[in-house]
Formats: structure tokens, sequence, C-alpha cells
């Protein structure tokens, strides 16, 4: 068994779609980012990754290749399932935290399991999804940015 960490964040602007766990929540303003900038599924693509030995989305998803200007991020996950299942890893479990300010996330939560566990071919009840402040403090307490902490368990097939 194999374990991995993973962490992004992204400046919120205006004028972007808001999208957490592969969902849409409404919201004035949306993540920055080279892809729709979804920080939650950034952090689980990065935790599978390192659990893997297999690098970071930097390696597979350049933020300078045009092919990746504001593709999903459901998109660059279900690719990173696909090269763990080349590897004979299988997911046991997914623990996510988001941190932001606004909006309050409780109602988005089951929705975002839900995907991402469709997106990884999993059961729901194997993606943990939480959402945290961050007590007025720094970037994201001010509300200028979100981030995402996760951390995923592999076994070989």
């Amino acid at each position: 068994m194999k374990i991995g960490f993973g962490y992004d964040i992204h400046r919120l602007v205006p004028g972007r779609p808001l999208r957490l766990g592969a969902v849409e929540v409404p919201f004035d303003k949306g993540l920055e980012g080279h892809s729709d900038g979804d920080v939650l599924l950034h952090a689980i693509g990065d935790a599978l990754l390192g659990a893997s030995n297999l690098g970071d989305l930097g390696k597979y998803f350049p933020s300078g290749d045009p092919q990746y200007q504001g593709i999903s991020s459901g998109i660059l996950l279900a690719e990173i399932r696909a090269m763990l299942a080349l590897k004979q890893w299988e997911i046991v479990n997914i623990d996510s935290t988001v941190v932001a300010e606004q909006p309050r996330l409780q109602s988005w939560i089951p929705a975002m399991k839900e995907k991402i566990a469709q997106i990884l071919g999993i059961e729901g009840s194997q993606v943990s999804v939480k959402a945290k402040t961050n007590e007025g403090m720094g970037v994201v307490g001010q509300g200028d940015a979100m981030a995402a902490f996760a951390v995923a368990l592999l076994d070989k097939k």
C-alpha cells in the first residue's frame, strides 16, 4: 500500500465559474487557472500521482500547453485514473479538504463526492470531502483564494 499527499491553491477572480470537485458552485467568483482551476480535483490528482510515484500534475498537464487551456479537471483526473490502472494501482480511499471563506460548501459536498467517485470508478464511500475556513487569515482567509488538501491510499491489484 502507498499513501500520497496533494495540495493546490488558486486565486479567486470575477468572470469565471466556480468549479470544485467537478461541480459548479454558484458564486460571484471562480478559480483562476490554465484549466478550469478546480483546486479539489488538482489536490486529489496530485495525491494519486504521489502515491503511485508518478510525479505531479505539472509533469503530465503543463500549464503552458495550449491543449489544456480551459480543460475540465475531471478529464485530467480520468487520465490519472487510467495511468494508475496501467500500473496496477487500485484506489482504497481519498480524504480531502477544501479551504475557503466563501461560499459555504456543505450543501455541495454530496455532489462533489459522487462526481469524484464517478470519475475515478470507485464507490462514494471511498471519497471524503470536507470544507473548512481559514479563520480570516492569509489570502484564503481574506477571500482572495481557495486551497485544497488531499490524501490518497492505493493498493496493488
